[in-house]
């Protein structure tokens, strides 16, 4: 039997809506954290099964991915991303400007691909986490495998390049009313 310290929970870094790049960061952490316990899980499934350890595990990733994830996707379509289109729109001459919006755009499909990817995913993942499903079959853990890989470059180019621009681009007083908005659109006040 697997006990529960081969396949722990999440812990979330501790950041307020105060700093909300920095909260955007954060959940990319917790994405991270996220994506390997679903890839740990999958190993583990492998070799011992169904068990309660890997049903937590299961449970923890589904959450996450189903509560959490979209409201991140969320805060970056409303308060990143639009920042990068309206100045491409504004210097249609600039050529990092254009560069920017493409790159916008391209993680814009990345976010409807991946909850696509989720919406197969979780389906295995579900069953699992409810005891209905003994063993993952090779189709789920492509389904996985998949949903993993849409992450990497994705997660690293909004931290390295996404994330710093539209900071560069907002006020002290925007940063402050964007981290209220994401917390008025998480019921907190």
């Amino acid at each position: 039997m697997t006990s529960r310290a081969a396949l722990p929970g999440l812990r979330s870094p501790a950041v307020g809506f105060e700093q909300p790049f920095e909260m955007l960061g954060a959940c990319h952490e917790r994405i991270g954290r996220s994506l390997d316990l679903l890839a740990r899980l999958c190993t583990q499934a492998r070799a011992h099964g169904a068990d309660e350890a890997g049903r937590d595990a299961a449970r923890d990733v589904l959450r996450y991915f189903d509560i959490a994830a979209p409201l991140h996707h969320g805060d970056e379509e409303r308060h990143v991303f639009p920042l990068l289109l309206a100045r491409a729109a504004a210097h249609p001459g600039d050529v990092a400007a254009a560069e920017m919006a493409a790159l916008v755009a391209r993680l814009q499909r990345d976010h409807v691909a991946m909850a696509a990817a989720w919406a197969q995913a979780r389906v295995p993942l579900a069953a699992w986490a409810a005891g209905d499903l003994a063993a993952f079959e090779p189709a789920h853990l492509a389904a996985f495998d998949g949903f993993i890989a849409l992450h990497a470059d994705h997660l690293r180019r909004e931290d390295e390049v996404v994330y710093p621009a539209s900071r560069a681009l907002l006020s002290a007083e925007a940063v402050q009313a964007m981290g209220r908005e994401m917390a008025r659109s998480r019921g907190v006040s």
